[in-house]
């Protein structure tokens, strides 16, 4: 599939409601655990999501169609950690709502054509990128955290569910 701005704002504008459903109100148990050392709760992944709502896609977006210098400032991909302190889940959720419907609601005010979505920024690792990659990366990085919350939670019952982990794949990743 090429990439096309409607077909992402598809999934960039369910991403919160998405997470709210399947995480409000559940026992924490199944927000707060996670796969082991150096991995990350369902909660952690929200937080991760806020981050990047505050400080990534829009910033580097706004970096590539206004700003002379093209640099991307490095993204802290483990900033949730000391940010959500103090937050619950459902704080976290509302804030990632409403700081989603903001960036589309200006993503769509930028009126993107071909042109623009050619334009380049230079990632930290990567080099020169376009705003097209840039845009089809955080449609994909909602999809694998979302893909990422539900493996997480799953392999809660990994032991539970007995000869039929054979079957669920999503146990053995």
């Amino acid at each position: 599939m090429n990439f096309s701005i409607e077909r992402s704002l598809e999934i960039l504008s369910r991403t919160p409601d998405s997470l709210e459903v399947l995480l409000s109100g559940l026992n924490d148990v199944w927000i707060s655990n996670n796969e082991g050392p150096d991995t990350w709760s369902p909660y952690d992944i929200v937080g991760h999501l806020v981050h990047g709502e505050k400080t990534d896609w829009m910033e580097r977006t706004d970096i590539i169609l206004n700003r002379k210098d093209k640099h991307f400032r490095p993204f802290d991909r483990f900033a949730q950690f000391t940010e959500s302190k103090g937050k619950t889940l459902n704080d976290l959720l509302k804030e990632f709502k409403q700081l989603r419907m903001n960036n589309i609601k200006t993503l769509k005010s930028l009126n993107l054509n071909e042109e623009k979505l050619n334009l380049k920024g230079i990632h930290p690792k990567f080099g020169e990128v376009t705003l097209k990659q840039l845009l089809s990366t955080w449609t994909i990085h909602d999809l694998n955290h979302i893909s990422q919350i539900c493996r997480v939670m799953a392999k809660q019952y990994k032991e539970a569910a007995g000869p039929w982990i054979e079957y669920l794949p999503i146990l053995n990743k």
